[in-house]
């Protein structure tokens, strides 16, 4: 294990940084990606321990970048004849000059989480009964549980971001996640509920006795929920998203189709729209990576500049981008930190961190009373969406019929389908509750799958398709 993975190379780091300096000499950028990771992972299912993995990996990924051309050579091997290779392979960029930089505001470079490595504690046989434990809690706790799952996973990544110009870079970055999905059944039906949470601390702030009895508890009183649920009925209705995870569903229909590659290529719903109202006025949406201990935070993001606070929409104006320092120097725009990778064998590119909505002045009951019918949105699982026209498919794994201002009936089946910047318009009040998830956001784009945080108030959209099971 170590926090300085550049020290792991079979050559100086004054040989590094020449190496480094002469493969990205007349480009435009690029760096040296060194990194060591651990992770772990293991999966109690149906009263035993059916999976458990451990995983150490290290390597470097070079990059050049001239105007829209990235040259990128990786390898596991941390030596300098497999550093020399990788020159050799990022040389054939094209050199030359792309774009220019716009000022970038002054930032601090502040740690947002410990460097702790969270794997070691509690050990591997604490964890497994931690896993039996919550296992007979549930079945314990009610007789219609038919099957429990619970899953734990943690890593620990240590990297190195070696610039031309012979600047270190330098993060640690700790993630754990517990996982809880319980099956319950009644006759011949049977229905799921799943909760989960965590963030970027160590396994003490998710396995204390409270927190995880908690979690388990949600999952429970969710799949219960579902076990009474009727079919969703079809049509246009007027939809209230609950606080905090529902904002899944602004961060894949809206919050991509604000990163800066997607709006440079012209492929994004809102390219070219800067400074125009793209949202219902009192809609203001950011990107905040440097919110302390969360999933998606980040103290430096894969590129070595510190990550920042980022407002998107402004009172409904598109007033930013998410920005990558390529993307940035080709819009002429700064960089805002948001450059990310997935590993050192994949190159950067913009991402989110922590995508959310602020909240309004309503209060949630207000909200829900305003609604003579419609359907209450408390929970989402999976979804498709289209960047280029901003169409969704969601579908809810919580959701309940609205009726003369009170909340009615649980529903099953409801997908909610629409268009994200279309629907932005529709948002007609906004909560004073405004929630971060829990700390289970993963989020997938172009093959590499990074952690991120979602969140909202509680949000009414007027006119939203639902697509039912009701007969």
């Amino acid at each position: 294990m170590t926090e300085n993975p550049l020290s792991q190379f079979d050559c100086s780091q004054e040989k590094l940084i020449s190496l480094v300096g002469n493969a990205l000499s007349g480009v435009d950028d690029g760096e040296l990606f060194v990194e060591y990771s651990e992770s772990e992972s293991l999966l109690f299912d149906n009263g035993k321990l059916k999976t458990g993995s451990y995983d150490t990996r290290q390597g470097f990924g070079l990059r050049a970048v001239s105007g829209e051309t990235a040259g990128y050579a990786h390898a596991g091997d941390l030596s300098e004849a497999a550093l020399k290779r990788a020159a050799d392979t990022v040389r054939t960029v094209t050199h030359g000059h792309g774009g220019t930089y716009a000022d970038a505001p002054l930032r601090t470079n502040k740690t947002l989480y410990p460097s702790t490595n969270p794997l070691a504690e509690p050990g591997f046989e604490a964890k497994v009964k931690l896993l039996e434990k919550i296992d007979a809690y549930l079945r314990d706790a009610d007789d219609a549980v038919r099957q429990v799952s619970v899953s734990l996973a943690g890593s620990w990544q240590a990297v190195n971001i070696l610039r031309a110009d012979g600047h270190v870079a330098k993060d640690v970055r700790p993630l754990v996640r517990l996982n809880v999905s319980v099956v319950v059944g009644k006759g011949d039906r049977q229905e799921t509920g799943s909760h989960g949470l965590g963030g970027r601390h160590m396994f003490a702030d998710i396995l204390d006795e409270g927190t995880w009895k908690n979690c388990a508890d949600e999952a429970l009183r969710q799949a219960k929920v579902n076990l009474e649920a009727i079919p969703a009925p079809a049509g246009t209705f007027d939809v209230v998203l609950g606080a905090g995870w529902p904002g899944v569903m602004l961060h894949e229909a809206v919050g991509h189709g604000l990163e800066g590659d997607f709006n440079r290529k012209g492929t994004s719903a809102f390219a070219g729209l800067m400074g125009e109202q793209v949202a219902a006025k009192g809609v203001t949406v950011v990107d905040d990576g440097t919110i302390g201990g969360r999933r998606g935070s980040l103290t430096i993001d894969d590129e070595g500049t510190p990550t920042q606070y980022t407002t998107l929409i402004e009172d409904g104006v598109l007033v930013g981008y998410m920005q990558d320092r390529q993307n940035a120097r080709l819009m002429g725009m700064a960089d805002t930190g948001n450059g990310r990778r997935q590993s050192y064998s994949h190159i950067p590119m913009p991402r989110m961190t922590n995508t959310y909505m602020l909240g309004g002045d309503k209060e949630p009951d207000e909200i829900i009373a305003s609604v003579k019918d419609g359907i209450y949105a408390v929970s989402f699982g999976g979804g498709q969406v289209d960047i280029t026209s901003g169409k969704y498919v969601f579908g809810c794994t919580e959701a309940y019929r609205i009726e003369n201002g009170k909340i009615g009936a649980p529903l099953k089946g409801a997908m909610m389908i629409g268009n994200g910047p279309a629907d932005m318009k529709r948002v007609s009040m906004l909560g004073n509750d405004m929630a971060l998830d829990t700390g289970v956001g993963m989020c997938g784009k172009q093959g590499q799958g990074v952690p991120v945080g979602v969140g909202q108030p509680t949000t009414r959209i007027d006119g939203i398709t639902i697509g039912g099971t009701e007969a």
